[in-house]
């Protein structure tokens, strides 16, 4: 069930590559500080890069005895909040003692005269990233398996008591999800090229509705099957990848997010999810509720429009970005028709939630 989009995408982010021109560094001097820094490191050092469009550069370190994973802030001038590699060695360095799949950390270097620019080291997990969420390959058990395995894993991260692994100051405590409307509303609006009826109304409404939040946890921001590595045999998550976007918030808003695969995308083209071995919406929602102790989610249809409103205003970030001819992506422009209809689906979920 793979389209075409959904292979190019897997060939273009899938193993390694060449250092490309513009992330080159002095490989001696990170050798000397892995010497210094990283317990157990022997060269020789050979350094590549993985494929793909992550916004932090991410380098394979192999050496003869084992292959590290460098994550660094990109080269030149940088919004002072993103990249913030230093936020992402923090959150799995508290999780991997916990028994949370993460990457062992080995060293955060704030020095920037090492290679330019700040980054860490990690183990390289090895395993499975599957990029086709309908798992053409696997039976239906398997895909079962699966499924049930990043949904636990899910709720492991959001039953984990933050305070007790040093995470008490990891994010601003309430209001997440008032502070996450404020925030897309406002990258909307710097990125606006045409007006569009449903996101105003969004804009209007959705403030005015956020439900009380009753828990707080580390969320992950960006939390799907091509994140994680998976067991190489077992229906098992090896490690969950990159932390870009984690914060103390809303436990609710990771999942519903997570929820949004069976409203577009791959899963969505199922027609029967029975007989095809991926659980329903409902059934996710029952386990959820079951593995965090939550009676229920009678907000999961404001969930879903925020997080299709949430999801425009990334697009439309992107279409500003052509506009302003700062974007590099080729698909970039192709963005610009996916926003509106982004907004009528998060308008017709807002309805359904009472607008």
């Amino acid at each position: 069930m793979a389209d075409e989009a959904e292979q190019q995408r897997e060939q273009l982010n899938t193993g390694t590559k060449e250092v490309a021109e513009s992330h080159r560094f002095d490989e001696g001097s990170l050798n000397e500080w892995l010497k210094a820094n990283v317990e157990g490191f022997e060269g020789p050092l050979e350094v590549r890069q993985f494929k793909g469009g992550q916004s932090n550069p991410t380098y394979q370190l192999v050496t003869p005895n084992k292959k590290y994973v460098m994550r660094r802030k990109p080269p030149g001038k940088l919004l002072p909040s993103a990249h913030a590699v230093d936020r992402e060695y923090k959150v799995i360095s508290a999780l991997y003692p916990t028994g949370f799949p993460v990457a062992r950390s080995y060293g955060l270097c704030t020095d920037d005269s090492v290679i330019g620019t700040m980054f860490y080291v990690m183990d390289m997990v090895e395993g499975r990233i599957l990029w086709d969420q309908s798992l053409p390959a696997y039976t239906p058990e398997e895909r079962r398996a699966i499924y049930m395995a990043k949904l636990k894993t899910l709720a492991d991260l959001h039953n984990t008591d933050h305070e007790a692994i040093g995470l008490g100051d990891y994010g601003k405590p309430g209001n997440y999800m008032g502070r996450q409307v404020d925030r897309w509303t406002k990258q909307y609006r710097a990125s606006e090229t045409i007006t569009i009826p449903e996101m105003d109304q969004l804009i209007d409404w959705l403030p005015k509705t956020v439900p009380v939040q009753e828990r707080t946890s580390v969320v992950h921001g960006d939390y799907r099957l091509d994140n994680m590595v998976l067991h190489a045999t077992e229906p098992k998550v090896a490690a969950v990848l990159d932390w870009e976007l984690s914060t103390l918030g809303e436990p609710l808003a990771d999942f519903t997010y997570l929820l949004m695969n069976w409203h577009n995308g791959a899963i969505a083209q199922i027609p029967d999810f029975k007989a095809h071995g991926i659980p329903t919406v409902e059934e996710y929602v029952e386990e959820y509720c079951r593995l965090t102790g939550r009676s229920g989610l009678p907000e999961v249809n404001w969930f879903f429009a925020y997080n299709a409103f949430r999801l425009a205003g990334i697009l439309q970030g992107i279409v500003g970005r052509v506009r302003d001819g700062t974007a590099n992506s080729p698909q970039a422009a192709a963005m610009a028709d996916r926003v509106p209809n982004l907004a009528q689906s998060a308008w017709a979920f807002a309805k359904k939630a009472g607008a």
